[in-house]
């Protein structure tokens, strides 16, 4: 019973998240030493695919997994892996807020601006935009910057969290940023 539990766990995790490394996963499901880790998500293999990306392990939903845990959205192989685990390191290094979600849509009330952030959550009535810059190109960060402005400016009661790659690129992101709300992390720092 314990078993089925906890691979239920892990499906519902990579449900939500997207993709997960075995890193990952060994902090969100206390799954012990690497070679626990690794038994544990080879017996799985009936529901979940994996690759591997700078030597790391990144698991997905297979056909079947989706269907076990009621999953719409299908993953393959990608490019932009970092992308996700830098998303999913930064919600585990938060606390795995119960409110998280990925790529929320947000339109602002009575006004034509909306906005895909990476992730959303609310603590402390407080909404939380999440905001991955892995090797984005600066005058894309300023746009997305530029639409977070304009919602500033209707009700500024919101946090901006960025996680970025490098020491410069933080410093570049809080220079663009001046004025709102808002916190920069380097991966590295949270990993």
């Amino acid at each position: 019973m314990k078993k089925e539990q906890r691979q239920e766990a892990i499906l519902l995790s990579l449900k939500k998240l997207d993709y997960l490394s075995r890193e990952q996963m060994q902090k969100l499901h206390n799954l012990g030493e690497i070679r626990n880790a690794q038994r544990v998500l080879r017996n799985m293999s009936e529901y979940v695919s994996s690759f591997t990306s700078d030597r790391k392990n990144i698991y997905y939903l297979n056909k079947e997994g989706r269907e076990r845990v009621d999953a719409s959205k299908v993953r393959k192989k990608t490019a932009m892996i970092n992308h996700y685990l830098m998303r999913n390191d930064l919600y585990i290094a938060i606390g795995k807020p119960s409110t998280w979600k990925n790529e929320p849509k947000i339109k602002i009330p009575d006004s034509n601006i909306f906005i895909i952030s990476d992730a959303l959550f609310i603590s402390n009535k407080l909404h939380h935009f999440i905001e991955v810059d892995y090797k984005q190109s600066m005058s894309k960060n300023t746009a997305k910057i530029k639409r977070y402005r304009q919602i500033h400016q209707i009700n500024p009661q919101f946090m901006l969290i960025w996680i970025t790659t490098t020491a410069y690129r933080k410093n570049k992101l809080l220079s663009l940023c001046e004025g709102l709300n808002v916190q920069v992390l380097v991966w590295d720092d949270i990993k």
